[in-house]
């Protein structure tokens, strides 16, 4: 079951490219994530300085929190070119080898979902990132032989949302890896001011604060809300963005005060009614509510975590009475179940 959802954080159809509009093109227009901007100010300006390319980087967090507008930020600021892939996208060798040897001095190679890059990909990288160079096999059996191609001094950057998948002797090869948090309400609601800004939409402050609170942390949501907000209040003729009609728009996508949707609602439900309250597994979860296990742990389960309505311990996940007291469970049977 696919999960066709307004507060999922991955792309939907129509999405990137008006999401792509609203990004920050430098440091100095990105809001929040103040450590990590703090970490790549100081970097970059130590390799503008001494002329060097930057060091490897690694960022990782759950989706959408912008590890890809990072390195699009990133390399805005050292004034090199971009080249983007993927992990899935990189099946042979020879896909990754052909990208490295057009690299020019001081460009950006961009791999998102490093966590999916194939073992055999992975281990041409090793040389590339410490020596720049590449030894590539022709003619493999007994004719074999090597050939060393010599590669341009360049920046890899990865991002992922599984860092504990990152093998140890890639992650050892970055020199920077930065960890990026849920953003607050705050840091939200100024993100959203600035993409109504972008989109031509009137907001007041308490339409933008109220999107910001259902966003679950997350930019790549509260600009989709946005959106959405704003297809609610053409139909509807207004001509302000309120907090009103911010409300009316999201209960509508059934996206509740504190940015649950029906399958987290319904993933929370399960723990509690079918597995009293847990531990249980996440195979288990993921049979029962028909959905991927790779759905809940990378896009349900890290903003269910950090809002304090899950606990994910050895044995498998546990709802808390947090997570009773907002389903309307408490005082029930549930509630009295150990959690």
């Amino acid at each position: 079951m696919s999960r066709e959802s307004v507060v999922s954080r991955e792309y939907q159809n129509g999405d990137e490219t008006v999401l792509t509009s609203l990004r920050p093109k430098n440091l100095e227009e990105y809001v929040g994530q103040a450590s990590v901007v703090q970490n790549l100010s100081i970097a970059i300006k130590a390799a503008i300085g001494r002329n060097e390319p930057l060091d490897h980087i690694l960022f990782h967090g759950p989706p959408g929190l912008g590890k890809t507008t990072l390195a699009h930020v990133v390399a805005s600021e050292m004034s090199a070119n971009i080249v983007s892939t993927s992990g899935p996208a990189l099946e042979r060798a020879a896909d990754l080898i052909g990208i490295l040897t057009n690299l020019k001095r001081g460009d950006i190679l961009f791999i998102d979902e490093m966590h999916r890059l194939p073992r055999v990909v992975e281990e041409y990288l090793y040389p590339a990132m410490e020596d720049y160079y590449i030894d590539f096999v022709l003619d493999p059996g007994p004719h074999a032989r090597t050939v060393k191609l010599d590669l341009a001094e360049f920046t890899l950057i990865g991002a992922t949302t599984r860092a504990g998948l990152i093998t140890g002797p890639l992650r050892d090869r970055f020199g920077l890896s930065l960890h990026l948090q849920f953003y607050d309400p705050a840091e939200l609601s100024t993100i959203i001011r600035r993409s109504a800004g972008i989109l031509t939409i009137d907001i007041t402050s308490g339409g933008a604060e109220t999107i910001a609170l259902r966003s679950r942390g997350t930019p790549r949501i509260s600009n989709r809300l946005l959106k959405r907000v704003r297809d609610f209040a053409q139909v509807e003729e207004r001509t302000v963005i309120d907090e009103d009609t911010a409300v009316e728009a999201m209960d509508i996508h059934g996206v509740d005060e504190l940015g649950l949707d029906a399958l987290d609602r319904r993933y929370l439900m399960v723990i509690i009614s079918q597995y009293a309250g847990g531990p249980v597994g996440v195979a288990a979860l993921a049979a029962t509510l028909n959905e991927e296990q790779d759905t809940l742990i990378d896009v349900v389960e890290p903003f269910l975590l950090s809002a304090g309505f899950l606990n994910r311990t050895s044995r498998g996940r546990e709802a808390t009475m947090m997570a009773c007291r907002h389903l309307g469970l408490a005082g029930s049977a549930q509630t009295e179940l150990p959690l």
